[in-house]
């Protein structure tokens, strides 16, 4: 995770995701099934169908894998999972939004109170942190998607909302609305984009030490390791310096 790329540091680090490959599809898995049970098993019908679509091919999941967790909406007595958000506090006051998709809410909550309890953090009530972020679309392309100006171009003639580049890639917000039709402009002109969802926007962002990064990443982890939560997003951002200490 490069601390100069705000989202990076947001989404936490992908190096310790990418170890959990399995884990990883999963979860994606289980996203693409929820999306093809509410609305039509076409990602060309079903945007939120795509997107998971999109995220999973991101990941370089099988198609197999795909097609298996498209066709597991229509089979009778699959698992009935829902959506669930989790609202509270890290270390620091560092503010943190969990999504989970769950077919036992007990299970969940236990565990999801149980890991912000033991890692410095509390759980809060609905809506506690919520405030403090923006419902956006989210896209990310690699550096050699093109330079600075042709991103920015490509994502203004697109109807995006603002652009980040760095070394790491371009960061591309839009409206959550216009996500999947801004993600299908750029992809005609800049390609598959690495990275289509949407996403908690925070409005301000804290900077972490060492000793509170070392404890907030563990709850991270400790949150993402868990198999019914799906993405965790928070305020904080952790400099390049202490995150090559932690590495």
């Amino acid at each position: 995770m490069a601390g100069h790329s705000k989202f990076k540091n947001i989404m936490h680090r992908k190096g310790a995701q990418d170890k959990k490959r399995s884990a990883m599809f999963s979860k994606l898995s289980r996203e693409i099934t929820v999306a093809a049970k509410m609305g039509m098993p076409d990602p060309d019908m079903n945007p939120r169908l795509r997107l998971a679509v999109n995220a999973a091919k991101a990941q370089s999941m099988p198609k197999d894998n795909i097609q298996r967790a498209i066709d597991k909406a229509s089979m009778a007595g699959g698992e009935d999972y829902e959506e669930v958000r989790y609202e509270g506090y890290g270390p620091g006051g560092v503010a943190l939004i969990v999504e989970a998709l769950t077919d036992n809410r007990n299970r969940t909550a236990t565990n999801v109170r149980t890991a912000f309890s033991k890692n410095g953090g509390n759980l809060g009530s609905e809506g506690s942190v919520q405030h403090g972020f923006e419902r956006k679309g989210l896209i990310e392309y690699p550096a050699s998607a093109g330079d600075e100006e042709t991103v920015l171009e490509a994502a203004i003639e697109a109807g995006a909302d603002d652009v980040e580049s760095s070394d790491d890639g371009h960061t591309i917000w839009t409206a959550s609305d216009d996500l999947h039709a801004v993600a299908t402009a750029l992809e005609a002109v800049l390609g598959e984009a690495e990275n289509v969802k949407l996403a908690w926007k925070p409005n301000i962002t804290v900077a972490m030490d060492e000793a509170g990064a070392t404890t907030l990443l563990k709850l991270v982890d400790t949150l993402d390791d868990d198999d019914d939560v799906q993405t965790v997003w928070g305020n904080y951002e952790i400099s390049d310096e202490i995150m090559e200490k932690l590495a």
